[in-house]
């Protein structure tokens, strides 16, 4: 009997073994063959050149009465007439230009490039190795705010429509290109796009803006560089968590003051996420990316029916891939007494939730009452400044596939992914007038480049620049 027993497992471990090795072995990437990268021949040098000198307006948003957000936009003018003879133009509060380019095909549904050119203060300007407004070009790269985030995208597009104009293309779609002047501050720009497009019933087929780049060794055991191409983007919301108590002197604290009652609530609410998992998007990013990893890692990803709590534990271990599978719960900021020895009568916790598309403001409200699980912590809701996470696009679309077929025209034949933007973005925006909006930056960064982002010594090297112009002139190619 014993004998049969033991049999009968080994069969079971044998079949076991035997499934997973052939799903490891037919879960793998797309071949995608390419005898070599697209160069388009624009001038590269005036393009260095010109993105340098639009790095030195200081066009921070929050600061919008600067004369630089209109001299901004007089040089961009005067720098790419042809772009602004053929272009119809209006101008949207506050200073965001949409242009029109007439395609030769009416019957086709129109698209729209987007990218923004306001950028985020100065922290320091003490530590960047060039002055941050200086447009510097050295070492192979322009230095300064806004060359990654997202003045070189601007530049690069708007180079490459000025040179297809001059060689005498039309496309056949008509496409628009909008370059928000407020998106660090929220997107007015953007959302004024969207709604004269409404208002005017043009419905684009798609929308492309930031959102990720070509990721080269950022995503630990990937061997290959990875384009995430993103689908949506997560929402937003803040609550505050507000204890109260008698106060009074610290000499003679009760047993349960404002701020431990606080302290209790933050605590249970970090203890207990929002529920995540490898569903939606989420699921299509790891599904997709999963096929580029060594074999023992595919073994994971390609047998999720027996893996899948292994898989969505790794995962949930890194606050980068956490963020991909749920809305994250991020305590940021804390107020008490005004002095060591006082008992606050309020003491509030201020936390900020990045929403996953498969949450909503409300359903994240009702897990924050549901965790912190004391009917005393009253939650206040900034409504105004909340907002959902912005429609899952199609990933089989013909934007998508465009968008996608261009990147391997200018990177060689990467991998490719659908992914998730974890922060926000003005496509948001103009995912209200566009049946999908996606959201990449054709340029090549490393882990080195993160900190650039808002930070100290951003930078583009001049070969993204070449890549840039090679990824748009692809992409209007196919229009």
């Amino acid at each position: 009997m014993m004998k049969r027993i033991l049999a009968g497992l080994l069969l079971i471990v044998v079949a076991l073994v035997a499934v997973i090795g052939i799903r490891t072995m037919m879960y793998k990437p797309e071949t995608v063959t390419q005898s070599e990268r697209f160069i388009f021949d624009a001038d590269l040098d005036k393009t260095v050149a010109t993105l340098a000198r639009a790095v030195q307006f200081e066009t921070d948003s929050t600061d919008m009465t600067r004369p630089d957000f209109r001299a901004f936009l007089d040089f961009l003018a005067t720098s790419y007439p042809g772009f602004h003879a053929t272009m119809e133009r209006v101008e949207l509060d506050p200073v965001t230009p949409l242009y029109k380019w007439q395609g030769s095909d009416p019957d086709l549904q129109p698209v729209l490039l987007a990218a923004h050119y306001d950028v985020v203060p100065i922290a320091s300007f003490i530590k960047w190795t060039y002055p941050p407004y200086g447009g510097v070009v050295e070492d192979g790269y322009v230095w300064g705010r806004g060359t990654l985030d997202n003045k070189g995208a601007l530049i690069t597009m708007v180079a490459v429509v000025e040179q297809l104009i001059a060689d005498g293309f039309t496309p056949k779609r008509t496409i628009y290109f909008s370059f928000g002047g407020d998106e660090e501050t929220g997107g007015k720009g953007a959302q004024a796009v969207a709604d004269y497009l409404n208002t005017n019933n043009i419905r684009l087929a798609w929308a492309l803006d930031e959102g990720s780049f070509v990721l080269d060794d950022i995503i630990p055991g990937l061997d290959v560089p990875v384009a995430s191409i993103n689908l949506s983007e997560k929402g937003y919301v803040t609550l505050k968590l507000v204890a109260t108590s008698g106060g009074g002197h610290s000499s003679m604290p009760p047993r349960d003051t404002a701020v431990g009652k606080l302290a209790g609530a933050v605590y249970r609410l970090q203890k207990n996420p929002v529920p995540g998992g490898l569903t939606g998007v989420s699921a299509e990013f790891f599904d997709a990316l999963g096929r580029h990893f060594s074999l023992d890692k595919r073994a994971i990803f390609a047998n999720r029916w027996l893996f899948d709590p292994v898989l969505t534990g790794i995962l949930s271990g890194s606050p980068s891939t956490d963020a991909m599978l749920r809305t994250t719960t991020a305590p940021t900021m804390l107020e008490g007494s005004p002095k060591e020895n006082i008992l606050p009568t309020r003491a509030v916790a201020t936390i900020n939730f990045r929403i996953h598309p498969r949450d909503t403001v409300d359903s994240i409200i009702e897990h924050v009452r549901d965790a912190i699980d004391d009917d005393s912590i009253e939650i206040e809701v900034n409504r105004e400044f909340a907002s959902p996470a912005s429609p899952v696009s199609d990933s089989s679309g013909p934007g998508y596939l465009d968008i996608q077929a261009a990147i391997r025209d200018a990177f060689g034949p990467i991998a490719t992914v659908p992914g998730l933007t974890i922060a926000a973005t003005d496509a948001r925006h103009y995912a209200k007038a566009a049946d999908a909006a996606y959201r990449i930056n054709p340029f090549q960064i490393t882990g080195d480049d993160l900190t650039r982002f808002h930070g100290i010594d951003e930078r583009l090297s001049i070969d993204n620049i070449q890549a840039g112009i090679n990824f748009y002139a692809a992409l209007i190619g196919r229009q």
